[in-house]
């Protein structure tokens, strides 16, 4: 069995950036910034704002809406409530707006779902939309995306990413269910009697707005404990955060999207989305991918949602279950319930079960590690794919010298907790234009497709670059070894 390379190739592209909010701290430094452009006469505001725009132009989409929110952000340091002009407005957002190149580091760990639009495509071909890891200045990771088409001898295009990446619209969570959300707050630790007034003053069902008030007069009310409650505050808001929506106009193109870093669970990046379409029993389709939200210090797993890549909402994963990373979902349910692979202990990859998506409770143990290059630990490459042999799972191996490989294994599909098959040695081990790159010797995939019987495995190169390889669904089964 021998896979094969396609030669596609998709690099980092420092041109690509994002309008984001630059934060100088201390405080008072916003309130100088802004005396001082308050004091400027309105003829040098026009000019300096025209140079701005002329200066950037082309660079964004609709610039001056997002200059303007800047200012919002920033209006109560405004020492006065004086009206002011637009033009002084904008500046002011501009003095506290960055660039930022969302991709300018690497482009890696891709993920490969088919596109819920089909139309106009020949016979036999297929579109996808590939998510990927995105990483700029100061190793910020976010998930970025491109579009392509596998046609029906499985020869791939990539449609050309446009020019712009786009901020969306951020939302919280419309609602919060009380005993959900408590449920949670025992398991992060943080269960108390600071927490009890809290979530005492709020309904079964409550916004962020309210539990911000909430937190604000249980704060009032124990003054003098002020320091002693400062940890349990945070993380009570780090948590609500951490549910939230993002929204693109139906006119943003896929490559512009972006799911950028939001929730403070999430300020160190997030990592390794792996994407599947799901598939309910009643036919309905839906697009989740789990991901690591890392704020530099810990790994909060989440999982993200859409119907149309349009629309995403993220939830926090909840349960004993959800510990460490590399989350993937199985596309359907099996027996009424929803199964996961997972790596709990950083080694051994486990699978569990649950009637609640949002909860994740029983694990055990399916595959360790077995074989010499895998000998560190073993995980998945993305959700299992449905043969008619078995669930395919893509896994990841790491050997001497932390060098990765990708390899396979196959679990029974009634019963995913047995092992049916397995490659004893590597499916793709990186080769020498593989190996040089952000992380030398990796190469590693986050979900891959089957078109035509043919598997379409895209993967990383080194932390660095990613690209696509080919090999017969047949052929790879058959090099497997009995379990």
């Amino acid at each position: 069995m021998q896979i094969k390379r396609t030669g596609i190739v998709l690099s980092p592209n420092s041109k690509r950036v994002v309008l984001r909010p630059f934060i100088p701290f201390p405080e008072d430094r916003k309130l100088r910034i802004i005396a001082r452009i308050s004091a400027l006469p309105e003829g040098e505001v026009d000019q300096l704002i025209n140079h701005v725009l002329e200066e950037f132009h082309g660079r964004h989409q609709r610039p001056r809406d997002f200059l303007l929110t800047r200012f919002e952000r920033v209006r109560e340091y405004l020492i006065s409530d004086a009206p002011m002009s637009e033009n002084r407005r904008l500046l002011i957002g501009a003095y506290f707006t960055q660039e930022y190149a969302v991709e300018s580091a690497a482009l890696f760990n891709p993920s490969m779902v088919w596109h819920p639009d089909q139309s106009g495509l020949p016979d036999g071909s297929q579109r996808f939309v590939l998510s990927l890891r995105a990483t700029g200045e100061g190793h910020l990771s976010s998930i970025t995306f491109r579009s392509g088409v596998v046609d029906a001898q499985c020869a791939i295009t990539i449609d050309e990413p446009t020019r712009f990446a786009t901020p969306p619209n951020v939302v919280p969570d419309t609602w919060y269910q009380k005993p959900l959300f408590v449920r949670k707050l025992n398991e992060l630790g943080l269960a108390g009697v600071f927490t009890n007034h809290v979530m005492s003053r709020l309904d079964r069902e409550f916004s962020l707005e309210q539990l911000d008030t909430a937190l604000q007069l249980t704060v009032r009310e124990n003054r003098t404990r002020h320091h002693e409650f400062s940890v349990v505050f945070d993380g009570i808001l780090t948590l609500a955060k951490s549910n939230y929506e993002i929204l693109y106009h139906a006119d943003t193109k896929l490559s512009e999207r972006l799911v950028f870093p939001y929730s403070p669970a999430e300020t160190a990046g997030i990592e390794d989305a792996r994407f599947v379409r799901f598939q309910e029993e009643d036919g309905g389709v839906r697009y989740y991918a789990t991901y690591s939200a890392y704020d530099g210090k810990v790994v909060l797993p989440q999982l993200l949602e859409t119907e149309d890549f349009l629309r995403f909402k993220m939830h926090t994963l909840n349960g004993p279950g959800v510990a460490n990373k590399g989350f993937a979902l199985f596309p359907r349910r099996i027996d009424g319930r929803y199964v996961m692979l997972s790596r709990q202990d950083g080694e051994n990859l486990f699978l569990m079960d649950s009637d609640n998506l949002y909860f994740w409770h029983a694990k055990r143990v399916v595959v360790k590690p077995t074989f010499p290059w895998e000998y560190v630990q073993v995980g998945n490459c993305g959700s299992p794919i449905e043969t008619e042999t078995g669930w395919l799972v893509l896994s990841h191996g790491v050997g001497p010298m932390r060098k990765y490989c990708i390899g396979a294994f196959v679990l029974d599909r009634d019963d995913p907790t047995r092992v049916v098959a397995r490659l004893r040695a590597p499916l793709v081990t990186p080769d020498e234009n593989e190996r040089e790159g952000y992380v030398p010797n990796v190469v590693y995939s986050c979900g891959a497709a089957v078109h035509n019987n043919v598997l379409i495995l895209p993967y990383a190169m080194s932390d660095y670059a990613s690209t696509f390889a080919t090999v017969s669904v047949d052929d790879l089964l058959a090099a497997m070894e009995p379990a």
